[in-house]
């Protein structure tokens, strides 16, 4: 019979409120959020800290509709945001599986250049950017809000890592029997991506969805605005409006949450697919 290890409970008593405690500091802006977006204008502006309001103002939901077209902010940030995600999982598989399997010079100098790309802050490359859709006229624009994140170096590496462990003998194989490279990549390649690909159109859609930098820039129309810019609407020079932007917040918190939820099984199956290799 084995033996029962009691040096373990000294330090789980330890561990365990520590790992609470960090679980705590995590949750807690987000609960606050949730508070704040219930919360009354004269909570708001009493003076202190009003953590469980008295009276829950679940009129702030319906409240935000009315004040600003969020509605059409919904709109543009699903459209730019999807519209994006469905590139990726287009174009950065495919090109990963060029830089996986197949042979051509420059390659490796390529692949480098790629992902030196990564190093470079956006915000070095956000003038030249703007300069760019601005001279072809995008700006305003979904092409000018979704055509420079259509691939990005990310994805292609990740997509990449996930096709090196496809065994190089079934894709020869493959070519032998006089397949092309498309008909590989479709009937070989893609049906073991599905984990990666699940995983890159979540990553995707939460980033873009997210996105405040370049919109900001880009748009000036109220129309083209995604919601993430839709709430400055509500930052005045002297007022803000603190428990309507929380309500934004939740409204740009849930849409990512479900999807998270949906794709979740996918999500664990590549990190144990990428711990496995």
């Amino acid at each position: 019979m084995a033996r029962k290890d009691t040096h373990t409970t000294p330090s789980k008593l330890l561990i365990y409120p520590l790992l609470a405690f960090f679980v705590l500091m995590a949750v807690l802006p987000f609960l606050y959020m949730v508070s704040l977006s219930l919360q009354s204008d004269a909570d708001m502006f009493s003076g202190q800290v009003v953590v469980i309001p008295e009276v829950l103002q679940f009129s702030n939901y319906v409240t935000i509709w009315e004040k600003a077209p969020f509605a059409r902010f919904m709109l543009n940030s699903v459209i730019i945001a999807g519209t994006i995600t469905l590139l990726h999982v287009l174009f950065d598989p495919l090109i990963g599986y060029v830089f996986a399997k197949m042979e051509f010079p420059g390659k490796r100098f390529m692949f480098v250049s790629l992902l030196a790309t990564l190093m470079i802050p956006f915000f070095i490359r956000l003038i030249p950017l703007y300069v760019m859709t601005a001279e072809m006229g995008l700006l305003n624009t979904y092409p000018g809000l979704i055509l420079p994140f259509a691939m990005s170096a990310f994805g292609i590496f990740l997509m990449r890592q996930f096709i090196m462990p496809i065994p190089d003998d079934l894709v020869a194989a493959a070519r032998l029997d006089g397949a092309s490279e498309f008909r590989i990549f479709v009937d070989i390649v893609l049906p073991q991506l599905k984990p990666a690909i699940a995983t890159l159109a979540l990553l995707t859609f939460v980033f873009q969805f997210n996105e405040f930098i370049w919109p900001l820039v880009a748009v000036s129309s109220e129309n083209m605005r995604p919601i993430t810019t839709g709430l400055t609407l509500f930052n005045q020079e002297f007022f803000t409006q603190w428990n309507l932007t929380a309500v934004g917040g939740m409204l740009l918190f849930l849409p990512c949450f479900l999807l998270f939820v949906i794709m979740q099984r996918y999500f664990v199956q590549s990190v144990m697919l990428s711990g496995m290799k």
